[in-house]
C-alpha cells in the first residue's frame, strides 16, 4: 500500500510539472473539436447506451434531478485530479466522480440549507440520509477513544441511543447535565474536562421545549478552553436546532458555535415524505472530517463496521447491524434532496402558520382542569420567557426576521412544538397521557414532527423509551408528558379535537370512580 500511495502521489506532480500532455492539450479543444463515442448501430448497443436530452433542457425553471451514481471524465487526468482532491463539503469546477462522494442534486441542496444557516465562504453544509444519521457523522468526525463530550439530559433519545450503545463502547466518555435556561452555560462549564472535545446542546429541546443560552455556553467554552483562533483543540460546540429551523435560530451566527445539526426530515422537509439530515459549520477543517466520514460510512454497511461489531462489541450481530443501519446510513438519495428543496421553498410561510396555530392550542392547554403544566415558548409562564433584556426565548426566536425594523411588518411566533404534562403520578399520568393521545381525531398519533399535518406522541413510551426513567425524569420528561408537533390545519380544528380528547378522558374516569 506505501509503495502504492508513493507512486500515486509522483504519477500527480509530474502531472502537474512537465509539459501539457495529448490529454490535456484536447481538453483545450473547444467540445465540438472534441472526438465524440459513434452513433451505436446495433440493437444491443443501442439499448444500453445512454442518451441525453438537447443543451438547452438545461433551462427549465425546477433543478433536474441526477440519478446516476457516476460521472463520466474529460480523460484520465481529470479522473486523477478528482481522486487527489481533499475531501470537502462543495465540489469545484472539476465536477462530480462518484455519487457516494457527491452529487449536484445534492450540493444544490446543501447550497441551499448554507444559505438558511448563514455559511461563510470557507464553511459549508452536509447532507445525510437522516437527522440521527448527521448527528452521528458529526460526533464521528471529531471524537475517538480517550475523549470526553458533554451533553444535556433532554437530548433526542435517538442521539442518547447512540452514545450509550456504542460511542462508550469506543472509549468516548460522557457526562450529562441540565443545559437548559440561564444556569445552563455554568452547568456546561462544571462539566469541561481537559480532554473535552464536544460541547453538545439541543435547542429548544426536544420535547420540554427548554431553551439553552447558547451564547452563554459560546462564552463560557471561549473563556475555559480559548478561542478556536488561538486554541485549535478546543471543543467542538455543536448545536442541534431541529425545533428552531433557520427561520428562527441561525445558531453559526452566535460567537463560540461551529456546528449546526437539522433534522431535515422535519420542519424543513414539511411533508412526511423523506428522511434527511444536516450539518452545517463555517469550519473547513470540521467539513473535511465530516466529508470523510459520509464517503466512507453509508448504508449497507460494510465489512469492516461488521468485524467492528463482532470483535470490539462482542454483541449479538443482528441487533448491532440494525443499530447501526439506523443510526450510521449516511447518504442522501438525490430524490429526497429534490423534495427537500422543494419543501424549503415554503418553509418561511409554513413556519408563521405554525407558530400562529401553536399559541391557540397552547393557550387552551393551559387553562384545561386535566393539566398540570404547559411548555410553549410563548406562553408567559414557559420558564425561559423572563420578559427581561436577557430572555432567551426572545433570543431563540427571530421569526424569519432579517432586520430589526421587520419586526413592525413580521409577527413574532415561538415555533410549533408544544409539550404538556397531564396530571397524576407514575403509572397514573403514563396511562392517562396514553388515552388522550389514542382518542384525538384530528391530530395524528404518530411519531416525527414538522410537518404540515399535526402529529402527537407519548415521548415516555415512545420517543424516549430508551432512555432509563431516572435519567429520563432528570432531564423534565416526566411519564404524562405529551409532545404535539401543530400543523397548518384550521386552528379551531386542533383546538377542539384536543380539548374533547381530554374532556371525554375526565368524563370516563368520573364514570369508573361512579361505577
Amino acid at each position: 500500500m506505501k509503495l502504492t500511495n508513493t507512486y500515486r502521489t509522483a504519477l500527480t506532480v509530474s502531472r502537474r510539472l512537465h509539459k501539457p500532455s495529448l490529454s490535456t492539450t484536447a481538453r483545450n479543444l473547444s467540445s465540438s473539436d472534441r472526438p465524440k463515442h459513434h452513433a451505436p448501430t446495433s440493437f444491443a448497443t443501442q439499448c444500453a447506451t445512454l442518451y441525453h436530452p438537447s443543451p438547452k433542457a438545461n433551462r427549465g425553471l425546477a433543478p433536474p434531478i441526477y440519478f446516476g451514481s457516476t460521472f463520466t471524465l474529460d480523460d484520465a487526468d481529470h479522473g486523477a485530479r478528482l481522486h487527489d482532491k481533499k475531501e470537502a463539503a462543495f465540489t469545484d469546477g472539476d465536477g462530480f466522480v462518484y455519487s457516494r462522494w457527491g452529487s449536484p442534486t445534492n450540493e444544490a441542496c446543501a447550497r441551499q440549507i448554507a444559505a438558511l444557516e448563514g455559511v461563510h465562504e470557507n464553511g459549508g453544509t452536509m447532507l445525510f440520509g437522516s437527522g440521527m444519521s448527521g448527528i452521528t457523522s458529526a460526533l464521528m468526525s471529531v471524537l475517538k477513544a480517550g475523549d470526553h463530550a458533554v451533553f444535556p439530559y433532554t437530548v433526542y433519545g435517538g442521539t442518547h441511543e447512540f452514545l450509550k450503545e456504542f460511542a462508550v463502547h469506543w472509549g468516548v466518555e460522557i457526562d450529562f447535565i441540565d443545559g437548559a435556561g440561564k444556569q445552563g452555560p455554568e452547568a456546561y462549564r462544571a462539566a469541561f474536562r481537559d480532554n473535552t472535545k464536544v460541547v453538545y446542546c439541543e435547542t429548544p429541546a426536544n420535547p420540554t421545549c427548554r431553551i439553552t443560552d447558547l451564547r452563554g455556553v459560546g462564552r463560557v467554552v471561549d473563556e475555559y478552553f480559548g478561542t478556536r483562533e488561538n486554541n485549535p483543540n478546543r471543543p467542538w460546540v455543536m448545536v442541534d436546532g431541529t425545533f428552531a429551523t433557520p427561520y428562527h435560530q441561525r445558531s453559526l451566527d452566535i460567537p463560540g458555535v461551529d456546528v449546526s445539526i437539522h433534522s431535515c426530515t422535519k420542519y424543513l422537509g414539511g411533508h412526511s415524505d423523506i428522511l434527511a439530515g444536516s450539518v452545517s459549520s463555517n469550519s473547513a477543517d470540521f467539513c473535511h472530517g465530516l466529508a470523510k466520514v459520509q464517503k466512507l460510512i453509508t448504508a449497507p454497511l460494510n465489512v469492516s463496521l461488521l468485524v467492528w461489531v463482532i470483535l470490539v462489541l462482542k454483541q449479538s450481530l443482528p441487533t448491532h447491524c440494525f443499530f447501526l443501519l439506523q443510526l450510521l446510513c449516511a447518504s442522501v438519495k438525490p430524490m429526497d434532496s429534490y423534495l427537500l428543496m422543494r419543501g424549503i421553498r415554503t418553509l418561511d410561510v409554513r413556519m408563521q402558520r405554525h407558530g400562529e396555530n401553536a399559541l391557540k392550542v397552547a393557550q387552551m392547554l393551559e387553562d384545561h382542569p386535566l393539566v398540570d403544566k404547559t411548555f410553549y415558548p410563548g406562553l408567559q409562564s414557559h420558564p425561559d420567557n423572563t420578559g427581561d433584556d436577557q430572555c432567551l426565548v426572545a433570543d431563540a426566536f427571530r421569526s424569519g426576521r432579517d432586520y430589526a425594523e421587520d419586526a413592525s411588518t413580521m409577527p413574532q411566533t415561538y415555533g410549533g412544538m408544544i409539550a404538556f404534562i397531564v396530571k397524576g403520578e407514575g403509572d397514573i399520568a403514563l396511562e392517562r397521557a396514553k388515552r388522550v393521545c389514542e382518542g384525538l381525531r384530528v391530530v395524528n398519533l404518530a411519531v416525527s414532527l414538522g410537518s404540515v399535518e399535526s402529529l402527537v406522541e407519548h415521548p415516555a413510551s415512545m420517543t424516549h423509551a430508551m432512555i432509563p426513567r431516572e435519567d429520563r425524569l432528570a432531564g423534565g420528561l416526566d411519564d404524562g408528558l405529551i409532545r404535539i408537533s401543530v400543523g397548518i390545519e384550521r386552528a379551531s380544528d386542533l383546538v377542539e379535537d384536543l380539548k374533547s380528547s381530554l374532556d371525554r378522558v375526565m368524563e370516563s374516569e368520573t364514570q369508573e370512580r361512579v361505577a
